[in-house]
Formats: C-alpha cells, sequence, structure tokens
C-alpha cells in the first residue's frame, strides 16, 4: 500500500482515524532487532524517569508484567547497561541507573534513530522535518503525563 502525496490526504476524521495504525506501523518499521528495541525502551524508560526507577516501576511504565521487566533488566546488566543501586530516598530499596555504556548505548540508539527519520523523510522540508520531530517529542511527552495520571487514578 502505498501512501498519497500530501496534496491528496484524507479528512481530518479520517486522518485521526489513521493515528493508531500509523503508530504501530513506526514501531514495526523501526530499524533495530527486537533486542536493540527492547533495550532502548527500558534505557529510555529509566534516563526518562522523574523519579528513581525500580523494577516494579520499569514493568508499569512498560505495560508488561514484572517477571518480563526482570527478564530484560537482568539482560541489560549483564549487557553492562544498567546496574542496581542503593535508593537514595529509602536505602532499603533497589533502584535502576544507567551505566556509562548504557549512556552511550542510548546516545547510538538515539543517532540511528535520528539517521533513519532524516532517510525516510528526504522528500520532506527541513522545515517539515523539524515540525514533525517537534510535534512527535510533545505528544510523547504528553501521553506520558497522561498515563502518569491514568495510572495515579486507578491507585
Amino acid at each position: 500500500m502505498s501512501s498519497a502525496p500530501f496534496s491528496e490526504q484524507p479528512s481530518d476524521d479520517l486522518a485521526l482515524d489513521q493515528i493508531g495504525p500509523a503508530l504501530s506501523r513506526l514501531r514495526r518499521r523501526a530499524p533495530a532487532s527486537g533486542k536493540d528495541l527492547s533495550r532502548n525502551l527500558v534505557l529510555n524508560v529509566i534516563a526518562d524517569a522523574p523519579d528513581e526507577m525500580t523494577v516494579g516501576g520499569l514493568a508499569a511504565e512498560m505495560g508488561v508484567a514484572q517477571p518480563v521487566a526482570s527478564r530484560t533488566v537482568a539482560a541489560c546488566m549483564e549487557d553492562g547497561l544498567l546496574r542496581r543501586a542503593a535508593s537514595q530516598s529509602d536505602g532499603r530499596r533497589t533502584v535502576l541507573e544507567l551505566t556509562e555504556h548504557g549512556e552511550a548505548e542510548r546516545n547510538r540508539f538515539a543517532a540511528e534513530q535520528r539517521r533513519v527519520f532524516l532517510e525516510i523523510t528526504a522528500a520532506w522540508s527541513p522545515e517539515e522535518q523539524i515540525q514533525f520531530a517537534r510535534l512527535l517529542a510533545r505528544y510523547g511527552a504528553d501521553a506520558t503525563t497522561w498515563s502518569r495520571k491514568q495510572a495515579t487514578s486507578r491507585d
């Protein structure tokens, strides 16, 4: 299925109906192995957390069961991307932190994603690329805020 030229875009309602499938296609087209996608997600969730991150918190943010998050964390630790540390606010808790290697890997993922974004949008004007990037980053931030509000209202 080819995409229509920008001038032949669907109505506003149809465009809004296409958000879910479009986001799904973005995830499926990510230029990385499944292992890289999981590691990238974990590294970003931990790095972007406003507070300390535990395995339970990671599971909640990722929307997976705690054993799944534990296995992913164990694999990241084995690869030297994460370390466990005592919480600064409650020494009884164990929190997750990125290692220097984890930060470097996160930066490598981001550079690869930028390169692919620029290839995919090569026919776009620089202004369109920047506008889309800003709106997508805004959407991500607002989605995180929304998700945290949803989790708080369920508690």
